[in-house]
This record gives structure tokens, sequence and C-alpha cells, in this order.
């Protein structure tokens, strides 16, 4: 082993190595140019002499080493000068060479001459190499036999005696070049794993590091193996890979093995990987337990993969071979032997495998299902992962047929799918959620079977309710409401255009998101209830009774689910969304004329405002809503809706603020007078609303005159003239422009009371007004003849 030295020592003995090959070269080139054979020989040994040393790490002697090398090409061509002239008989100076006093600078000659022998085509090619590999043992120091041998193999790769070489001798030739690099194969890789066992055990990984930096010096002759013409299929199923699989589980150690397998699958044709698929394979179970198999393989199934992307001529031969079977097989092997191998890295053998099946075999849903299967039974046993590398594999794995098949509907036949989820903790569960549901958003992906949305839920639970006790309060708002509308999406992304299997298809998703808690269903109810509307315009008409359990789908039905939905809704609670969605149905059942539907709706709408809104300005909103959506019913009777309006305008006089009162007053209004042929025409209530309206503003300049010692601003009275002005239009006959003239005067004269405070937008709106009815006057027509009678000025 090498001795203890530090970096200047290494420094310092590469110097004097290198100082001593350049002054033997010299002696050399002075006596190669004299032609002195005897001196030549002389100083060569003696400069290769320098490649005797112990005491440099490899990276060192790598450098020593290509000193000499550069020599021996010259003193290579001076021996085939000779040769060539007759000055001396080639095999005379292969006997002479060993004549060298140490066996180092003896090889290294010897292969020198070797080379030339070879060219010199008096002898076979394949009796001087046989010859050469076989002196080579003479050198038994991992480092130094190493460099020795690479030397041979850099001389001899161009010499081999392979098809269409111009060294071709009979017809086993092929067989001698194969059994020669084999040979130096199998040689320098004993040595390389020698150098592990040598020296202090505190030094191991030290060694490592160097046997890493010789590595490519082994891997060369896989190289040169792949290169030579005459390796068929044949003789590489046969021959080859047999003997170098042999050599590579025999030596039992982890670099070697892992770093062996690499160079074959990388150096070797992929049509001979598929080939000889099954006894490549069968040497992955008999690696030394550290190995990284998972690696090594997963390159095995890019290339494979790869290769049948690249050629699809070829997929016949994967079947034809059986290779999904058989990566199936010896990966479950792999497992089975590498009892301590990780989670993470068993899941990431999976994944490697459904990658290539995905490739490979994209048709075979089968295939990947087992792959998910083999991964189940890989992780039973085990509670939820906590291994976030594992984790992240999972992730992949359950990525892998979203991205390959652009259709969440396909993964949801693979009855492993939700199985391998299960093994997810909850935060990584609702990842992978978000992410199928992302993919569905992606490639608009319609679900429209009721199964298919059980078996959809069931993936995304951990969204759409609370998991194992996890609590809500532990998640960040933002992250929260961008989950919940995610899901609230994906609702409205399902449909059938079968009302029966929609109507299926809603109860199911209602099932489901009424275990969300109340903090989710206030984003994912508004979607069902509005999938749940969708449907009842598709079926405006059909008010079938429901009878029995196998009902139809009719609005009545669907009316039904909605109000228990919302219902649920509103015991959250959550009585200012609730509310919206009672008036959004009660607007639906008016479409579907089913009065009593909507009545109910409306009541509901009531209860909620009376019983839980208590917020002033959610008052005002809802006052609001339910105003514009019962101006816009036309199905009750006179003695339902004079109930409803008479309920609306009450809570409007009821409201806190004047200003508010006054607004929500003059907007009842509407509830008097609509345009429909059947609408209601109410002039005297209209009138009466206007004139309420006008008293609370009236009591709400009074109040601002105690409180703020002024009057304030008109506008409510301007806002009222303008309502004035719309029902005149109207032709209301209550509505005439002598009420309206003295409207203005009014606005006029509290504008210029003493108290009155001067408010630009107010003065505005007052003009804006004003030139409006100029407008009309000029107009003309008989609207403008109905304005001509009003004074602005």
């Amino acid at each position: 082993m090498l001795p203890d030295g530090g970096a200047d020592d290494e420094e310092r003995w590469l110097a004097e190595g290198i100082a001593g090959v350049q002054q033997n070269a010299f002696y050399m080139h002075r006596a190669l140019d004299s032609n002195n054979l005897k001196d030549a020989l002389k100083y060569s040994a003696q400069m290769l002499s320098e490649l005797r040393t112990s005491r440099l790490p490899p990276h060192k002697y790598y450098d020593l080493y290509m000193r000499a090398f550069d020599e021996l090409r010259k003193l290579e061509m001076f021996f085939r000068e000779e040769t060539r002239r007759g000055s001396c008989s080639v095999v005379d100076l292969y006997e002479l060479v060993q004549h060298a006093g140490n066996v180092l600078p003896r090889l290294y000659l010897l292969c020198t001459v070797g080379s030339v022998y070879i060219k010199s085509k008096e002898a076979p090619a394949k009796d001087v190499l046989k010859d050469l590999v076989e002196m080579c043992r003479g050198i038994q120091h991992p480092l130094r036999g190493l460099f020795l041998r690479s030397y041979l193999s850099q001389i001899s790769r161009d010499k081999l005696p392979d098809i269409g070489s111009e060294y071709e001798g009979d017809a086993d030739s092929i067989n001698d070049a194969v059994e020669f690099v084999l040979q130096n194969f199998i040689e320098m890789n004993k040595l390389w794993v020698r150098m592990q066992h040598q020296g202090p055990v505190r030094e191991k990984e030290k060694r490592g590091k160097e046997r890493n930096e010789l590595r490519d010096l082994v891997g060369k002759n896989l190289h040169v193996l792949s290169q030579i013409e005459g390796v068929d299929l044949d003789m590489y199923k046969e021959t080859v890979l047999p003997r170098i699989l042999e050599q590579v589980v025999n030596c039992k150690d982890d670099l070697a093995q892992f770093y062996l397998m690499d160079c074959i699958i990388q150096v070797f044709p992929d049509e001979y990987h598929l080939q000889t698929l099954e006894t490549l394979l069968s040497a992955f179970p008999q690696l030394q337990p550290n190995v990284d198999i998972k690696t090594v393989l997963s390159q095995l199934m890019d290339r494979l993969s790869s290769y049948a992307a690249t050629s699809p001529e070829v997929l016949p031969e994967f079947l034809q071979v059986e290779a999904f079977a058989k990566f199936s097989n010896a990966i479950g092997k792999v497992i089975e032997a590498q009892v301590d191998m990780p989670v993470v890295g068993a899941v990431a053998l999976y994944v490697s495998l459904l990658t290539f099946t995905l490739r490979v075999h994209p048709d075979r849903l089968d295939y990947v299902d087992q792959v998910l299967g083999a991964c189940v039974k890989k992780l039973s046993g085990n509670a939820k992962l906590q291994d976030s590398r594992a984790t992240k594999q999972i992730v992949a794995l359950l990525s892998a047929p979203l991205e390959k098949y652009s259709n969440v509907v396909t993964a949801l036949e693979l009855s492993n799918y939700p199985r391998v989820m299960d093994y997810l903790d909850n935060s990584t569960t609702k990842v992978m959620a978000l992410v199928i549901i992302q993919s569905i958003m992606k490639n608009t992906t319609c679900i429209s079977t009721s199964d298919k949305i059980e078996a959809l839920f069931d993936l995304i639970k951990g969204l759409i309710k609370n998991m194992d006790g996890a609590q809500d309060d532990e998640l960040d708002d933002e992250d929260f409401k961008e989950e919940q509308n995610s899901v609230a999406r994906l609702i409205h992304m399902l449909h059938n255009d079968d009302h029966e299997e929609m109507l299926k298809i809603l109860c199911t998703v209602q099932k489901h998101i009424l275990q969300g808690g109340p903090k989710r269903l206030p984003f994912t109810m508004p979607s069902l209830v509005f999938s749940a509307l969708k449907l009842v315009r598709r079926l405006q008409g059909q008010d079938g009774d429901v009878i029995g359990e196998e009902v139809p789908a009719t609005p009545k039905k669907i009316f039904q689910i909605l109000h228990q939905t919302i219902e649920a809704l509103s015991c959250v609670p959550s009585p200012e969304l609730a509310l919206r969605l009672y008036l959004q149905c009660a607007e639906a059942a008016n479409d579907c004329d089913l009065e009593p539907v909507a009545y109910e709706f409306f009541t509901q709408a009531f209860i909620l405002y009376e019983e839980e809104i208590t917020d002033s300005k959610a008052q005002i909103t809802a006052i609001h809503l339910i105003i514009g959506t019962l101006q816009r019913m036309n199905i009750f009777g006179v003695e339902n809706r004079d109930t409803l309006t008479h309920k609306t305008t009450g809570y409007s006089a009821k409201l806190l603020k004047k200003p508010d009162q006054c607004r929500a007053v003059y907007a009842c209004s509407h509830l008097f007078w609509t345009d429909d042929q059947d609408g209601t025409m109410d002039g005297e209530r209209v009138l009466l609303c206007l004139k309420r309206a006008l008293r609370i503003a009236n009591a709400a300049q009074q109040m601002a005159n105690v409180t703020r010692g002024s009057s304030g601003s008109v506008a409510l009275f301007i806002e009222i003239l303008n309502k004035y002005l719309y029902f005149f239009e109207k032709g209301i006959p209550e509505i005439t422009n002598t009420v309206i003239q003295d409207l203005i005067e009014l606005i006029r004269t509290e504008k210029q009371s003493e108290n009155s405070v001067a408010d630009p937008s107010t003065e505005a709106f007052f003009a804006s007004t004003l030139r409006y009815i100029e407008f009309q006057k000029q107009k003309g027509g008989s609207l403008g003849e109905k304005y001509e009678q009003i004074k602005t000025t």
C-alpha cells in the first residue's frame, strides 16, 4: 500500500519520478539517434523503472505513466523502423527485451515490441496477445499492474484479430480476440478489487476514492469488447455476457459491481440487452447488499424504453421476450434479496418500472396496475410514510399515469392507485389530490359517471374532509382557500348528458362534500348548487311526482336535494351565502313554474334574514338581493306575492340607518310595477313606497340637523326624484308632472336652506338629472310632451 505522505511529499516524489523519466529518456533518444539498440534498451528500462514506485497516489502515478507512455510510443516507432530495415529481427528483439533486469520494465518493453511483432505479421496476432496477457501476470501490485495492463490494452486494441481486420486469422481468431480482452479485463478487475483490501482499515475511505479514480482503466476493456465487429448477438449471449457477469458477481465488491454493471448497460447495444434480458437481470439479486441496484436497473429500463420510443418497429420484440414480466420478476427478487433496502429504494425501482411500462406498453393498463400492486405489497405493514424521499417517489409513481394518459379516468380504472395513495401522509395526500385536480383542469377531462366520481372523490378525500383527526386550523388560510377553490372548480367539470346519471352524480358529490365540515362548505357548496341548477334548467317543464326509490330526474327531486344541501350550509353557519343560494333556487323554481317550491325557498331566505343575519351591512345587502329576486318572479299568485312583498317592505323600513331604510323602501317600489305581460302593475302602491321613502329621507335630514347642526346632503331626495322619473316614463298615472315639479322645488329649497351642506357630487348629480329632463323635452315625441310641463329653471 502507499506510504503515508502529505501533498508536498507527493509532489516531490512525482517531480523526482518525472526527472528520472526525462533524464533516461534523453539518453535513450541519444542512443536511438546513433542506432545503439543496446543502450536504448538499457536507458528505456531505467526510465520505466520509475514506474515501480509505490509512493504516488493514482492521479499522480497517472501523470508519471503518461510521460513514460509518450516515450514508449517513440521507442515503438524505432523498433518498427529497425525491423523494417532488417537491422534486427523482431523475433530476436522480442527475446532480447526479456533480459531486462526488473520485471515491470521488462513487461512494458515486451508489450511495446509485441505491438511491432503483431504488426509485422511474422506470427499470428492471437499467439502474441496470448503470450503478453499471460506474461503480465508477473505484476501483482494493484496500481502498477492496472497501468501495465491498461498499456497492453491500449497498444493492442487496433491489432486484435477481428473480422475485417488485417490481423484476422482463421475462423476461430475472433474467439481469441474476445478471450484476450476478457482475460485482460478479469485480471484488471482482480487487481482493482484487491486495492480495497490492502492497507489499514482507517484508510478504507481513501482507498475507495483512489479506486474510483482508476475505474475507467477497467471499464475500457468492456468498451473494446463492444467495438469488436465479430461479437455478434450469439457470441455476446453465449460467451461475452456470461463471462463478464461471472466476474462481476464473484468479485463481491460494491464499487466494482456497481460500476461494471453500469458499464455493461452503457457500452453494449440496446438490442443485445433486450435479447439477453433474462441473463442480465439474473445477476442483480446476486450483487452485494450495498450496491445501488436501483440506479443501474433504472438506467437499463430507461435505455430500453428510449430504444422502444425511437424504434417503434422493435416493440413486438419486447412482447416476445416478455420484457415487462422479466423486469418485474427481477425487481421482486432484488427487493427480496436485499432485506435492508430502504423503502425509498424499492419505490424508486417501481417508479422506473412504471416509466418503462408506460413508454413501452402504454396500452397495457393491467401492467401499470401490477406495478402499483407490487408497490402496495412492499409498503404493506408500514404506517403512513414519514421519509420525505420515499414520499417524493410515491408522488412520482402516482403522477406518471396522469402525465402519460392525460386523463384521470384512466387512472380511476387502476384498482391499486388509491391503495398506494393510502400510504401518503396527510399533507402529501393533499398535494397529490391537487395534482389530480390540476390534471383534470389542464386536459378538460369530463368525468361522467357516478361510479368514477365516487372513485375520484376517494382519491381526493384529503381535500374534502379532515383526515385522521387533523384540524383545518393547522392550514395556512391562503393554502386552504386555494385547495377548496380547486375542489369547487372540479365540481363544475362533472357532467353527463343523461339526466338520470347527472342526478346520481350530484347525489354522490353531495354525499362527499357534506362531510367537509363548516370551514369547507362555504367554498364547495355553491358549485354543487349551481351544477344542480344547470340540470334544473335542462329539465324545465318536467314536474313529475316523486314516487318510489328509483325516482326520475325531475326539478322537484333536484329542488329537494338543494333544500337539504343549503340547509346544511345555513347550519354552518354561513347565513349570507345560504340566503343567496335560496334566492337562486327560488328563481330557478320560478322558471320551472313550481310556485310552492319557489315560495318555500323565499320562506327559508326570510327565516335566515330574521334569525341569522344580524350585521347591519349584511342586512342591507340581503334585503336588496331579496328585492331584486322577488321583482323578477312572475309565478306567484296574488296572495303569495302580497305576503312576500309586505314582508320585504317591512324589513326595508326596519333597517338601522335612515338612509339605508330610504334606499331599501324606494327599491321596493319596483315590486309593484313590472314590465312583463302578466306582471304586477299597481301604481298606487308604487307611489306609496316613494312617498314613504320621502318621509324617511326627510326624517334623516332632521336627524342630521339635530345631531350635527346641519341638514346634511340632499342626495336621498335626488335619488328618489330619479325613481319618480323612471316610473313617470313607465306611464304610471299616479306619478304626474306636478308631483315631480313639487319634488324638484323641494330639493332646491333644501339646498338653499341655511343648514344645508354643499356637496359637489350631489350638485353634479342634481344638475345631471335636470339635464336629462331637458334632453327629453328636446327629443320630442310623446315622452317629450309629458316632460314639457316640468320646469327645471
